[in-house]
């Protein structure tokens, strides 16, 4: 028997659907269900590195973060069958596109319209094959099920809802303002047929007295025939990455308050898996901030370059912004420069494109060090440990590290420069003084054991916040909404 498919819609983008999505996987599974995830497609570069390739079952593969996330809350392996289609924005027009873990070149060169029609068979069977496999399929939709403009060649939200027959949740961020018009609008630009899969409206994100929604639930439920079914409190600080976390955090140090060890992160316009700094958000005596001037450096004890998914771009955007600068002047005084991935790239001395993948230019030259971009993506999940790692740094001396890779450039020693360190050959390098630092490790502060050396303590991983999440929505979801939705 095919899995029973519950599905998370949302009036916005941001309105909750990830989050939500996340919590009814560990919910439905902590009722002895074997639950797995679905997001038809996602645009993020947010990305993990899974088992799982389009030709190999036993390749790497790339993945929504998200759809990992959830994987995770639902006590489920990891599987690019869970977001069969991966939309990487390199340009304001462009995206990489992923089809089953895999980089599609073809696909990547078409326009949108008319790539849902032609990938929807490969969509679907993956889908299919989850629901064979399990018996609860929790599944996201994108932006909003009622983009008429778009709908044609729409097949995240109801052609999937329709393909699964699922029992559909319609999510709205009423923090915004607009909740009703917004439920009430995307209802009505449903055809009958759509609005028939809808079982519930969710408020999300409510805070102040509860007893000013009514009227509105039930005059809601008179135009639609669709119930309210939850009000969501707001909740800042579950501990779940968000998607969008740049936009949630202060771009100055002290506008969060506290005290300790001044991260930046550099917040560049193409920046990607920006979700592994979430542990820096929540370690204490740590205080993490964006950044995109140089003023929001001023304070800053460290400062991260992240990964890129547009390095060249970023890099000339990084200059336009005289961040360069910035990060040089710290860096001079013996601050610590961290670069991971794209921004290690950025930390050497030249960034060489013989195929057209990011573009050449000049690094910032604060190690010795050349990339060149090449077309085979290197992908894979790493285990490694550091050797000797020397200056402010140090403490990672001798520590194992898990992490991914997902990186077109590959680089090495400039061969007419005085050598790097190497702590980890291959994957991360140092300055002499050894205040700045390159990895090509994604997941570094993900890792308790890095959060132990550097910070002396460590969170206790995410089992416990996909817990607290499952039982939120028990709380707040009307009495058996969440059981009648599986019959």
């Amino acid at each position: 028997m095919a899995a029973r498919c519950v599905m998370v819609l949302g009036t916005t983008s941001g309105a909750g659907k990830s989050w939500l999505t996340t919590a009814l996987c560990r919910w439905y599974a902590r009722r002895g269900l074997k639950v797995a995830p679905f997001k038809a497609q996602n645009m993020s570069n947010n990305a993990r590195v899974v088992a799982g390739g389009r030709f190999d079952r036993l390749a790497a593969g790339e993945m929504g973060s998200a759809q990992y996330l959830q994987a995770l809350s639902a006590r489920a392996e990891p599987d690019v069958r869970m977001n069969p289609l991966l939309l990487k924005p390199e340009r304001d027009t462009h995206s990489q596109v992923v089809l089953l873990g895999q980089v599609d070149e073809q696909l990547s060169s078409e326009g949108w319209r008319g790539r849902g029609n032609k990938v929807w068979p490969r969509v679907s069977a993956a889908l299919d094959e989850l629901r064979a496999e399990n018996d609860v399929v929790v599944i996201e939709g994108a932006g909003s099920p009622a983009e008429i403009n778009l709908k044609d060649d729409d097949i995240v939200n109801m052609r999937t809802a329709l393909h699964a027959q699922a029992r559909c949740l319609l999510v709205t961020d009423i923090d915004r303002g607009g909740a009703f018009a917004h439920l009430y609008g995307t209802w009505a630009l449903l055809p009958e047929a759509e609005r028939a899969l809808l079982e519930g409206f969710v408020l999300n994100k409510f805070r102040g007295d509860a007893s000013l929604l009514a009227p509105g639930p039930r005059q809601l439920q008179a135009l639609t025939g669709v119930p309210v079914v939850a009000t969501l409190p707001m909740w800042f600080g579950h501990g779940l990455p968000e998607e969008d976390g740049v936009y949630l955090l202060p771009h100055s140090l002290g506008e969060g308050g506290g005290g300790g060890t001044r991260v930046a992160v550099i917040a560049c316009p193409r920046i990607s898996n920006l979700d592994e700094f979430q542990p820096l958000a929540q370690l204490p005596g740590v205080q993490l901030a964006w950044a995109r001037t140089p003023k929001d450096l001023e304070a800053a004890d460290w400062i991260v370059l992240p990964g890129s998914k547009h390095t060249c771009s970023d890099l000339a955007w990084l200059r336009s912004q005289g961040l360069d600068r910035a990060v040089a002047a710290h860096a001079g005084r013996g601050g610590r420069v961290l670069g991971v991935c794209g921004g290690l790239q950025m930390l050497g001395e030249a960034l060489v494109d013989p195929h057209g993948i990011d573009g050449n230019g000049p690094g910032l030259g604060l190690l010795p060090l050349v990339t060149v971009f090449e077309p085979r993506k290197t992908i894979r999940r790493t285990e490694a440990s550091f050797g000797e790692v020397a200056g402010a740094w140090s403490a990672l001396s001798g520590t194992p590290v898990r992490g991914y890779e997902i990186h077109h450039g590959q680089t090495a020693q400039h061969p007419a420069m005085a050598k790097a360190r190497e702590p980890i050959p291959g994957l991360a390098w140092q300055n002499e003084s050894g205040n700045v630092l390159g990895v090509y490790l994604h997941g570094l502060f993900e890792d308790p054991r890095v959060q132990q050396v550097l910070f002396g303590t460590a969170l206790p991983g995410l089992d416990p916040v996909f817990d607290a999440m499952a039982d939120f929505v028990e709380r707040h979801f009307h009495p058996g909404v969440l059981e009648r939705l599986l019959r």
